[in-house]
């Protein structure tokens, strides 16, 4: 019988909500299913306890702040000593313990390192020292996206072959729903017929002051400012709802609601450049984000032509399918082997 290879995963960005915890929640949860591996988590947040249901979860009621110090300054206290000994640890992107098993990161992005200006100096601070630190131990980083390798390559001096490309998926609840559904939903959020959704936010990157510029004659839906913030449950269901998705930011390491909605059957306007085209593809409209009027004349012309609109939702159908949480696992796994195999 083949030895399971021991996998310690970083499980600490679950205490937040975003596009990292996306990732870290369902990356681990089609981890757990191969056969071939044997997983413990690391999780450690003071406010919000671990509730979900992976199993071998070692929990510390510990803020974020003391490991950062404890990992990425003193660096006098190894992982094994709060999970035991494995072959390889998988950390998030906040830490980067000492630890005499093999290192796998994940960069989502490198905004703090690239665009500084859009962060608190003490987050810019953090990476800039974790950076560090990845770069003289780390075995292997798991890139989100080709623009994240490159953007990568650009602000540190990890070499490329140090670096592989697995893009992040969509989950299954993100699919076309019964009309019935949705407009239940459109009703109990006073939702018009017909909207522009954008997804709101904190920062320029969010770009939604050109944004609410191009949707001056629509009606714009903005998640967490002229709605509240969905639950993720409900998430598909305000895709499904809208008439168009609107996710036109400055900058992005992936831009999951960008498969998310294209996955619901909602066409969407994006960014002509980055991440945005690459994950998007032929699938949706693009345009300037420094435009406002471009971005509006994309969503005028799907909201104008019925032709079109049916194209983009029949191609981000498509596009959408090219991505899953079961291939992103499977990627991951192989980088494993292939890493264990190496060394």
């Amino acid at each position: 019988m083949q030895k399971k290879i021991k996998i310690g995963f970083d499980i600490s960005q679950l205490a937040h909500n975003g596009g990292v915890s996306t990732y870290t929640r369902n990356l681990a949860q089609e981890l757990v299913k191969n056969s071939d591996l044997d997983l413990s988590f690391f999780y450690s947040s003071l406010r919000r306890p671990y509730k979900g249901a992976l199993q071998g979860v070692k929990k510390f009621k510990l803020p974020p702040t003391f490991f950062e110090v404890l990992f990425n300054k003193m660096r006098n206290v190894k992982i094994e000593r709060f999970m035991g000994d494995v072959d390889i640890f998988h950390s998030s992107d906040w830490v980067q313990p000492p630890s005499k098993a093999l290192k796998v990161t994940t960069y989502h992005d490198v905004i703090p390192l690239k665009f500084p200006q859009w962060s608190h100096p003490k987050i810019v601070a953090v990476h800039k020292r974790r950076l560090e630190i990845v770069e003289k131990e780390i075995d292997m980083v798991i890139a989100v996206s080709e623009q994240t390798k490159t953007d990568l390559l650009s602000v540190s001096n990890i070499s490329a072959d140090k670096i592989t490309v697995v893009y992040e998926g969509v989950g299954k609840e993100f699919k076309q729903l019964p009309k019935q559904e949705v407009e239940e939903f459109r009703k109990k959020n006073n939702l018009p017929e017909t909207f522009v959704l954008a997804l709101g936010g904190i920062g320029e990157r969010k770009n939604l002051q050109r944004i609410k510029e191009a949707c001056k004659d629509f009606s714009l839906i903005i998640s967490g400012e002229t709605i509240p913030y969905v639950s993720d449950s409900d998430l598909p269901l305000l895709y499904n709802a809208a008439s168009v998705l609107v996710y036109t930011t400055l900058y992005e390491g992936f831009g999951l609601p960008i498969i998310e909605s294209m996955a619901c059957g909602t066409p969407v306007v994006t960014s002509n450049s980055g991440a945005h085209l690459e994950i998007s593809g032929d699938a949706a409209l693009h345009a300037d984000p420094t435009n406002s009027e471009e971005i509006r004349k994309g969503i005028k012309n799907i909201l104008e032509n019925e032709e079109l609109c049916k194209k983009l939702i029949a191609q981000g159908l498509k596009q959408a399918g090219k991505f899953s949480w079961e291939k992103a696992a499977n990627e991951t796994v192989v980088v494993y082997k292939k890493l264990l195999s190496t060394h």
